[in-house]
């Protein structure tokens, strides 16, 4: 039998005494990350060696602790959750060595994505979940907004893990779930070829185009209304500087200022992922055969001021993510074509290369008498590519 994980994400209704002990436990992990980069820099600059975290664990549990009680808060939260975030600074300084991200970086209240990690205790306990509510460690039964959402047969769908985190003062739980793979379904004998844009979200061979979301006058009047919270904020900060006496209450009216803003930053993200997530449907719900992608330059493509803000909101790694996933899922193969492809310039009825073809023009016109839309083109063209890789 082939068993794969797979998560799930949804908000949960926590009680008082749950959110303090969420956010105690969060603000414990944040705390124990930040020690553990101030401790292997202090370290380095004396001893020019590396501590892994697992050493890191063992000194501040069976040492530091022991000889600091002022620090004993540290033991009152989930163990799993604190040794978790060890590993995670750990995995950031690998990563750093290897030279695949930048120095980890100090996690600052308020502005980090820290979360409380959560695992099975034992071999032969399950983490038990109701269609209302899943009982977390250290927490106990928490009420799910989303019923029905998570499964719930432990016979078939078993919680390995799961995080619980904060955004703009909404909690989450995300779970991972071993569970059975399902049969695939036969597949048509046609493929697809998508090509993502600025100007439209996704073109496909098959005729099928994604609008630009952002271009909505619903997300406009979001980020309108953004523009506009950001700009009492900031006046905000400036009367504070300028004040001799700085009281309880100015800081508090930054505090709801900030609340204002970052739940306007949530509602944006949220609307602009619902939107992957049915595009992404949308297209293998057909089950082609294949589905061919270009590998874009995103970073290559944020250097560029004019389209760099155009090219953030549309979130093009998280629909190639998500398009993957979902491919595996249903057995359809992806095909990555190179870069350097030329998809846009290639005429598709007679295999000519338009060398002058510039980004302003949106119809392609071929000297063979071919006349398409610039993208639709290229989604022809990436359709029907030769070389390839498969993701």
């Amino acid at each position: 039998m082939v068993r794969l994980l797979k998560s799930y994400k949804t908000e949960i209704k926590p009680t008082l005494e749950q959110i303090q002990m969420i956010n105690k436990t969060i603000g414990t992990c944040r705390f124990v990350y930040n020690f553990f980069l101030a401790h292997n820099k202090e370290v380095y600059e004396k001893e020019k060696k590396f501590v892994s975290g697992m050493d890191f664990s063992k000194w501040l549990n069976n040492i530091y602790i022991k000889e600091n009680p002022e620090y004993s808060w540290i033991k009152e939260v989930s163990s799993k959750s604190v040794k978790q975030s060890i590993m995670n600074a750990d995995r950031a300084f690998k990563r750093f060595f290897k030279g695949q991200s930048r120095f980890p970086n100090f996690k600052k209240k308020g502005k980090s994505d820290v979360k409380m990690y959560f695992v099975k205790t034992d071999a032969k306990v399950i983490i038990p979940c109701e269609r209302h509510r899943i009982k977390i460690p250290t927490i106990g039964w928490v009420r799910i907004k989303e019923k029905g959402y998570i499964p719930t047969n432990p016979s078939t769908h078993i919680i390995k893990s799961g995080t619980v985190s904060c955004k703009a003062g909404r909690y989450y739980v995300s779970v991972l779930i071993e569970e059975q793979e399902n049969p695939q379904s036969e597949l048509n004998d046609f493929g697809i070829g998508i090509d993502l844009g600025v100007k439209d979200f996704a073109i496909t061979s098959n005729g099928i185009t994604k609008k630009n979301i952002n271009k909505s006058s619903r997300l406009k009047k979001l980020e309108k209304q953004l523009k506009r919270e950001q700009r009492c904020l900031s006046r905000k900060y400036e009367d504070y500087k300028k004040r001799s006496k700085k009281g309880e209450a100015t800081r508090q009216n930054i505090q709801k200022q900030i609340a204002k803003v970052q739940k306007l930053h949530q509602r944006i993200n949220t609307i602009r992922t619902d939107y992957i997530n049915k595009s992404v449907n949308e297209i293998v719900k057909t089950k082609p055969s294949y589905i061919t992608i270009e590998d874009l330059n995103v970073s290559g493509m944020m250097k560029n001021r004019h389209l760099s803000k155009a090219v953030a909101s549309q979130k093009f790694y998280e629909f190639r993510t998500k398009l993957e996933a979902k491919c595996k899922e249903t057995g359809i193969e992806l095909r990555v074509v190179d870069r350097w492809y030329p998809s846009s310039k290639l005429c598709h009825e007679c295999g000519c290369i338009k060398k002058d073809l510039k980004l302003s023009d949106r119809e392609y016109i071929c000297e063979c008498g071919y006349r398409a839309d610039r993208d639709y083109n290229a989604s022809l063209n990436l359709r029907d590519a030769i070389t390839y890789k498969i993701a």
